[in-house]
């Protein structure tokens, strides 16, 4: 009976700290997807300790929050993701908190009471099961198959769950940590890095620069270093270490095409971190060491576009922020502008038409998903109680950099690249929005010149659905005679090798998406033993050829596109593939069983989108 009755008052003194009756339900703040009060209290540094559990899978760590509260607002609050919260310091002093009712779409609100002249606040708390930001993998799951791996991916709004946060774009930090892992074990973070292991397992890291909560970045595995040249380097599994440095060896140069059109760069060192195959998206732009997926090391650096992009969000993005998700072509359209700029410095013209050309075509998938006249066709989207995961499709990052092309054609490259370096210099480390982003653009684009700036279509480009039409298509060179090859193949069922010995990545692309469905068997047949399509290396050809296959029945490349989706969780090449294994009866259960295999090896946002596009259970 005693033992029953403290186990009672134990849970209750528990719920106390968790809960009272006279504590208020915490606000949602739908435009910001946020329960955190950041107009009232500003968080300004965090120093965070944490030890990182593979067995359990889950990471202990003490958050210490340094903030501004200008206010005087009687509370601080912080979004909460499945976190376990232990306690809860307040200058000193041990305080009750609340912790408002989990949602699974954006966790929960921690509410901590202050008094006036309070600032700082330490959190003890464990990261739970259903974290979005982390996942931890087997060491069957990895490249080396040796030990487990964890790494994290915060954007959007999946921070909350690796620390509790004021988990906004809007609100920058600056960030020490001090993190313990399992010996023979490397840790990494968006900050200053270690280049070799230590034996302890213990590591130290500082940001001295402020970033928003969604750059926090933590990797731990058996990761190995290899410099490029003195500002940048390649981690990744050491059976991978080689090839990577090999592909990415031209980071300097596209640092240094950076460099020449948009100013220095202001991170210190510029690493990139190639994680294993289950990696979500092409890549992160973390501060100082970008994290990237595996599926961009193709042999022949025909795929490294994609580190351009992530280097370039090093101004664009990381630099100057958009302070709410609905803003994100402020990041993205902006970031892809610049990528294409720094790949035509270092590839030439001829080959950066057919990037635009390649993103043009994503972007009309998009068009085509949504309907052009929907309203996320526009660039300035409307979030009002939606997740900032709806947000990120191809139409923010491609219609904005076409918009900024269409700006640079009529302004003239050498006033738009001063308008460029003004934007960035003025705003640097700060955030940003749509309509601020307008008036600079009036100031010192168009210097006042409001009929030039109509001229241009500005706010339709910017708040109209589609594409306004001043838009001036790419129509390159190289296209055109892949174009001329692709009717000849269709009309005649032979195409030459000798003509194609030259290809780039990009052509196979062009050639692959713009063959008519369904392609006849002895077509593919055809296609697959000259050239070995199901078996490619290079995972964007793979993927497209995956994606004709299922589009023309050709079953003799199912057993290698299940092999492809049971190791790359990249969701560019996973959402394209189920979806169009879902237009069929037959298709859509080889689909149900291929994502009932392979899902353990997915991100768990990944997981669940997939989940949802074929209504798996």
């Amino acid at each position: 009976m005693r033992i029953q009755f403290l186990l009672v008052l134990g849970v209750s003194i528990f719920m106390a700290c968790q809960s009272t009756s006279k504590t208020p339900p915490i606000p949602f703040n739908k435009y910001t997807s946020s329960y955190s009060n950041f107009d009232s209290v500003t968080c300004t540094k965090l120093d965070w300790t944490a030890k990182v559990d593979f067995e359990k899978k889950q990471i202990t760590a003490t958050a210490v929050w340094h903030f501004k509260n200008t206010t005087q607002a009687p509370n601080i609050r912080l979004d909460a993701y499945d976190l376990t919260i232990h306690k809860v310091v307040v200058n000193g002093r041990e305080v009750k908190f609340f912790l408002s009712q989990f949602n699974e779409e954006y966790g929960s609100g921690l509410s901590i009471p202050l008094s006036s002249d309070d600032s700082i606040v330490s959190i003890d708390y464990t990261t739970g099961s259903k974290a979005k930001a982390l996942q931890w993998l087997n060491p069957e799951q990895t490249a080396g198959k040796v030990k487990p791996y964890l790494f994290t991916q915060c954007e959007s709004i999946q921070a909350r769950s690796l620390v509790p946060c004021q988990d906004v774009p809007a609100i920058r930090i600056t960030y020490k940590a001090d993190v313990q892992v399992p010996k023979g074990m490397l840790a990494l973070m968006s900050a200053k890095n270690p280049i070799e292991k230590n034996p302890s397992g213990n590591y130290q890291f500082e940001m001295e620069l402020p970033v928003p909560s969604y750059l926090i970045a933590l990797a731990v595995g058996d990761i190995e270093y290899k410099a490029i040249d003195a500002r940048s380097g390649v981690y990744t599994e050491p059976v991978l270490l080689e090839k990577a440095a090999n592909e990415l060896s031209d980071i300097p140069q596209m640092m240094q095409a950076a460099e020449s059109i948009c100013g220095p760069y202001r991170w210190g060192k510029y690493d990139v971190l190639v994680a294993p195959p289950s990696f979500p998206i092409g890549g992160m732009e973390n501060p100082r060491l970008t994290f990237s997926t595996p599926t961009i090391i193709a042999g022949d650096k025909s795929l490294v576009s994609l580190i351009a992009h992530e280097m370039a969000h090093s101004w664009s993005g990381n630099l100057v922020t958009n302070s709410n998700w609905k803003d994100i072509w402020l990041n993205e359209g902006y970031t892809t502008y610049f990528e294409r700029r720094i790949m035509e410095k270092v590839s030439g013209k001829s080959y950066n038409d057919m990037l635009w050309e390649l993103g043009y075509q994503d972007m009309l998938s998009d068009f085509e998903t949504f309907g052009i006249n929907h309203a996320d066709t526009k660039l300035c989207l409307d979030l009002n109680g939606r997740n900032p995961e709806n947000a990120f499709s191809n139409i923010p990052y491609e219609k904005g950099a076409i918009f900024l092309k269409t700006l640079e054609e009529n302004c003239g490259r050498t006033k738009f690249d001063k308008y460029l370096n003004e934007y960035f210099n003025s705003y640097a480390f700060q955030s940003m929005n749509t309509e601020l982003a307008l008036k600079f653009m009036d100031q010192k684009l168009f210097d006042g010149d409001t009929l030039f700036r109509n001229k241009l279509k500005v706010r339709e480009w910017i708040y109209g659905p589609g594409l306004p039409d001043n838009f001036v298509p790419t129509n390159p060179s190289r296209f055109i005679a892949v174009d001329s090859l692709r009717i000849s193949f269709e009309k005649t069922g032979i195409i030459s090798s000798v003509e194609l010995k030259n290809w780039t990545t990009h052509e196979w692309l062009h050639f692959l998406r713009k063959l008519v469905r369904p392609q006849s068997l002895s077509s593919m047949t055809y296609l697959d033993q000259n050239f070995n399509l199901s078996k490619s290396q290079n995972s964007e050809i793979a993927a497209e050829w995956f994606k004709l296959s299922i589009a023309s029945n050709y079953a003799i490349a199912y057993p290698e596109m299940e092999k492809f989706l049971s190791k790359v969780g990249r969701k560019k090449f996973l959402e394209p593939l189920y979806g169009e294994m879902k237009k069929s009866k037959e298709n859509s259960e080889m689909a149900q069983r291929i994502f009932a295999a392979s899902k353990k090896n997915y991100h768990p946002l990944t997981a669940i989108k997939i989940s949802k596009l074929l209504n798996a259970k």
